[in-house]
């Protein structure tokens, strides 16, 4: 194994991140990082041997493990969010999970599977895309549509189809290898399958209801917790990238390439792009830190402050990638060449932009 110096977890990341994209995953070095950090129990709750913080710590954290790199931000934001649902699992079967100090969770938000009820529990089968981490996960999270043994869907009160998540176990699932795009390509973003598994009764579990343990702040809505997780990585990234193009810039302009009004219009451009990343970066926290205090205070959030948080979110995710659009072309070849660090970061931005959750600002 590499042996590589650093004096900051920042400074260990950044030397192993072209390292973990050669690999297709995160490497040994910067896993065991993430094992020592406890980075992938930042959301499970401290009686399981969670990390103790508290969102808006994460959500910060999970801005410099971004702009560290950004294949870990996503790769910890993913595996860890999945391991919030921790608090809805049974407690029993949560205690054996997270015994193991590897613990990781993969899955897909997808409803990718059928789930046969069985007298022992259920018999699943089924195909899920993109599940983050897969590769060094130990738990996958899988949605499935339930049925009767006749084939028929089982029905809630109110006469639609039961969707239900399920817990699987790293040796119940097969990996299929097809994450094939052009960034965060050490996420190592696998589908996994299933056929014929069956499972006891206690592997489901149903978010945002009957939650079994949780500490405080846990109950704080999923969806904006998805939506503010996902826009602090492009936040983390565009940081990043608009750090490397001002330095790309001024290495080629000190060849004397550019004339002082081409100069100025670059710095212009860069000066705006900064100020736009920044004052929405402000927003964001200030939307989010208040939409916190007001759970902790009131338990419960405003349906209008919530709106404005998923708002906020949105407009910092499409500004990042507006700024990296706007700066590419004053780079130079180097930022079109896959092996840099200016190509690799700009690459991740635009794989990650592509999530549905932060697609649309309205």
């Amino acid at each position: 194994m590499e042996n590589i110096v650093t004096d900051t977890w920042q400074d260990k990341v950044k030397s192993f991140a072209a390292a973990s994209e050669q690999l297709g995953e995160l490497h040994p070095e910067i896993l065991e990082l993430a094992y020592q950090e406890n980075w992938f129990k930042l959301f499970v709750p401290e009686v399981y041997g969670g990390a103790g913080k508290k969102l808006p710590e994460i959500l910060r954290l999970e801005e410099q493990l971004a702009e560290a790199d950004g294949s870990l931000g996503w790769n910890i934001t993913l595996c860890a969010g999945a391991a919030w649902f921790a608090g809805f699992l049974n407690p029993e079967l949560a205690k054996e999970v997270f015994a193991n100090r590897e613990v990781c969770f993969a899955g897909s938000g997808a409803v990718g599977g059928i789930a046969v009820k069985t007298d022992y529990g259920y018999l699943i089968n089924g195909h899920w895309k993109y599940a983050s981490g897969a590769l060094h996960a130990t738990i996958f999270t899988a949605n499935c549509m339930l049925k009767n043994a006749d084939g028929s869907d089982i029905l809630d009160p109110e006469g639609k189809p039961i969707i239900k998540s399920f817990i699987l176990k790293k040796g119940e699932v097969k990996i299929l290898a097809g994450w094939s795009y052009f960034g965060l390509i050490a996420t190592g973003s696998h589908a996994f399958e299933v056929a014929d598994l069956e499972v006891p009764a206690n592997r489901t579990f149903t978010i945002n209801s009957n939650i079994a343990v949780a500490d405080k702040g846990f109950d704080y809505p999923f969806l904006q917790l998805a939506e503010t997780t996902l826009a602090v990585n492009s936040l983390g990234m565009a940081k990043h990238f608009i750090a490397l193009v001002e330095e790309a810039f001024t290495t080629r302009s000190g060849l004397k390439r550019y004339n002082e009004k081409q100069v100025l219009f670059f710095q212009r451009e860069l000066e705006q792009c900064k100020n736009e990343v920044l004052d929405l970066r402000n927003q964001f926290y200030k939307t989010f830190d208040q939409s916190w205090n007001q759970l902790l205070d009131h338990e419960e959030i405003d349906e209008n402050l919530l709106t404005e948080v998923s708002l906020i979110s949105r407009k910092l995710a499409h500004a990042c990638r507006r700024a990296s659009d706007t700066l590419f072309p004053y780079c130079g070849l180097e930022a079109a060449k896959k092996e840099s660090e200016i190509n690799r970061v700009w690459r991740d931005i635009h794989t990650a932009s592509q999530h549905a959750l932060l697609t649309f600002i309205e």
